[in-house]
């Protein structure tokens, strides 16, 4: 078959696979256990209130009472939903009185301060939702669909539609970072915490840093390989 053909002329290509993919796979293994490393370290050092009461405070001192607050289920689900303006807090979060609580919490609540003041990142990370998921559940496909019909134009659509994914990723970034950093400032000078207890929420959300950057070295690898397989294949041609 041709795809056969085409990868077996090209084995340098799939023999520097795992040089692509390994390395930021790792990565986010490594992410994710320090996360949930940190929150659990954090969770044992206590906080004067709950994640959702400090949230609350947050929201509030900023005039953004219409912002609720919700419980969810699962472990570290916590998001900011700016459809329905509300903060969806684990219950780890929302009735945690630790240090990890407060920063998860504070974090989600610099979502909701970036949405009410039309942060040009957040802005543009959220037209390009429907894009990312669209393109990262067909680019693939259509890459190796368009490699077995020996149809290069179908090819370049699939990497088309997934470098919306590296788009979206790299978006994110500024956008996760910018709520951490509110988060860890309005804590302190709102009072919720103090100066020096500021360093125990810095880790949970450095270690979250972390998460973001995996993913987005992960989608960026994946496109560079797949246009690793385009370029080989055409010059087999």
């Amino acid at each position: 078959m041709r795809l056969l053909s085409m990868f077996s002329r090209n084995l340098p290509s799939m023999g520097i696979y795992f040089l692509f993919v390994l390395p930021p796979f790792l990565l986010g293994l490594y992410a994710q256990w320090k996360v949930k490393s940190s929150f659990a370290a954090m969770a044992k050092v206590p906080a004067r209130m709950s994640g959702a009461e400090a949230a609350r405070r947050m929201l509030d001192r900023a005039g953004l009472q219409s912002i609720g607050i919700e419980r969810v289920a699962g472990k570290l689900s916590d998001h900011y939903d700016p459809r329905a303006k509300v903060l969806r807090l684990s219950e780890d979060v929302y009735s945690g009185r630790s240090m990890a609580a407060l920063g998860v919490a504070c974090h989600e609540a610099g979502h909701a301060f970036q949405d009410a003041q039309h942060y040009a990142p957040l802005v543009v990370r959220n037209i390009a939702v429907p894009a990312a998921n669209f393109g990262s559940g067909i680019g693939a496909t259509l890459l190796f669909i368009g490699a077995i019909m020996s149809f290069q134009p179908l090819m370049w659509i699939g990497v088309i539609l997934f470098s919306a994914v590296v788009f979206f990723q790299v978006v994110n970034l500024p956008v996760e970072f910018n709520a951490s950093s509110r988060a860890r400032e309005h804590l302190v000078e709102y009072g919720l915490i103090t100066a020096q207890e500021e360093r125990y929420v810095a880790k949970v959300l450095n270690a979250a840093a972390l998460t973001y950057v995996a993913a987005t070295l992960q989608s960026i690898m994946t496109l560079a390989y797949y246009l690793l397989i385009l370029t080989s294949g055409r010059r087999s041609d």
